[in-house]
């Protein structure tokens, strides 16, 4: 009988614009570059050692607000750089596509603030710069402080901001996918017509919260739809991850967490038509590689005794709208439902194995690598235990942060990324073609015709 094939572990790397990510108090460690964060030559840097590991996408994450729940105030954040002072993510992308030949870049843009008619116009001049290399993380976006900056009182409540993004994605299939057909550019010297105005069409929308009449400023590009990402794992988000997403970001905890909410948006997806397999699932990581796994336990207790007390505390507070500090250490921390990440609220009540107190909270979030799952051993045991979650859960791979930049992410590269290759479980080289291909396989280019935005095709 012939052994089934080892399924291909695919790695993105989490990341930010920003002085510091996720890695709360380890802009302090005296090997840490991410000061540089405002130099080109950073993400240059970044970008090619990514492309050598073979990574399939830089996964940049953004916000558009403090973190200023955490008593009251965005002094925590700003002591402790969570994530601010920040800067554009996306003006980064032509610079490191310029710089590489095969990385894709999935860029975090929210349908809450951001137009419909610019945004579709700035990715699908990515996708034309990148040679089809682009991917768009669509998220909502859940900080009070950017709602007020964006001319609110407060933030649009959690489920309405779902109904907002899925008009919006609407409206930007029309643009990217039925304004404008395929020959419409024609450069036809002799007549004097470069654009053939029979093949350019108004997408006439209509609806409760948009306005477009079109057509789409931008001729089509390699992919006309950037690859669609998602990071949200409540109950209305895995519902609009199975209608749209291609690629899922989710912060797994468990064994059998990770495998219920695979199971559960793949299970939804075919619901819409849609395959299974049409959507890849990544989970957040972060690693400590030693060569030995004395050395990564080192490592790991150095990077605690850097751990910040505050910082933590105030990304929870902007993740939950929960403020750590007005418990007592030993008051339940109990549901209650925000506005703000439901999914990360449940994390530690309805969804926890036990009743924590506020207490064993900050001492959960305080950990090193935040809410996600960090992997700490030799190169080899970190090897066995991503295998193990990929077996274990059904997820195509991790998005991996890095709690050292850039030596974190060097170690995945120089000591963990052969072992899986050897395995088997790791490509050696990358398929040819754009970003969704490379994902999705040969002649993949665009969105496949049971996707929901193909109904909008002209």
């Amino acid at each position: 009988m012939k052994a089934a094939a080892k399924k291909e572990i695919r790695l993105n790397a989490f990341d930010i614009n920003a002085a510091m990510h996720n890695a709360h108090g380890l802009w302090k460690h005296p090997e840490n570059e991410r000061y540089r964060y405002k130099d080109l030559r950073y993400w240059v840097e970044l970008a090619q050692l990514l492309e050598r590991g073979k990574f399939d996408a830089l996964f940049l994450a953004d916000v558009f607000g403090f973190y200023d729940v955490f008593r009251g105030t965005r002094d925590a954040a700003l002591k402790d750089a969570i994530q601010v002072p920040i800067n554009d993510p996306s003006l980064l992308i032509p610079t490191m596509a310029y710089a590489t030949k095969h990385l894709g870049f999935a860029v975090t843009v929210p349908t809450t603030y951001e137009h419909p008619y610019a945004h579709a116009r700035r990715m699908t001049t990515l996708d034309h710069l990148t040679n089809g290399r682009i991917g768009w993380n669509v998220v909502t976006s859940f900080l009070p402080s950017a709602a007020r900056n964006f001319g609110m009182q407060e933030m649009i409540p959690h489920d309405e901001r779902y109904d907002i993004a899925d008009e919006y994605m609407e409206v930007v299939y029309k643009l990217w996918e039925g304004s404008w057909e395929d020959d419409a550019v024609i450069r036809d010297a002799a007549r004097g017509i470069y654009t053939d105005p029979g093949k350019v069409h108004e997408i006439k929308h209509e609806g409760r919260h948009y306005r477009v009449p079109g057509p789409h400023l931008s001729e089509p590009s390699p992919q006309r739809t950037p690859v669609l990402y998602q990071a949200g794992a409540s109950g209305r988000g895995r519902a609009f991850a199975a209608k749209h997403a291609e690629c899922v970001f989710i912060d797994g905890h468990s064994f059998e967490s990770m495998k219920f909410y695979t199971d559960d948006i793949r299970a939804q997806a075919a619901a819409y038509g849609r395959r299974p397999d049409d959507v890849k699932v990544f989970m957040a990581l972060s690693t400590v590689v030693g060569r030995t796994e004395a050395e990564a336990r080192e490592k790991f207790e150095e990077l605690t005794r850097l751990s910040s007390e505050e910082g933590p505390q105030a990304i929870y507070g902007g993740y939950t709208g929960i403020d750590l500090s007005k418990g007592a250490p030993d008051d339940i921390l109990g549901y209650r439902r925000t506005d703000h990440g439901q999914t990360v609220m449940a994390r530690f009540t309805t969804m926890a194995e036990k009743t924590y107190t506020y207490g064993e909270v900050v001492e959960q979030v305080k950990r090193i690598g935040g809410r996600a799952v960090v992997l700490t051993g030799s190169a080899e045991q970190v090897a066995d235990q991503m295998q193990e979650w990929v077996e274990k859960t059904g997820i195509d791979g991790f998005n991996l942060g890095h709690l050292v930049t850039p030596s974190s992410l060097k170690d995945v590269v120089d000591l963990v990324i052969p072992i899986l290759q050897e395995r088997g479980v790791y490509k050696t080289e990358y398929a040819p073609g754009t970003m969704r291909e490379k994902l999705f396989g040969e002649g993949a280019s665009r969105l496949p015709d049971r996707h929901p935005a193909a109904g909008y095709r002209y």
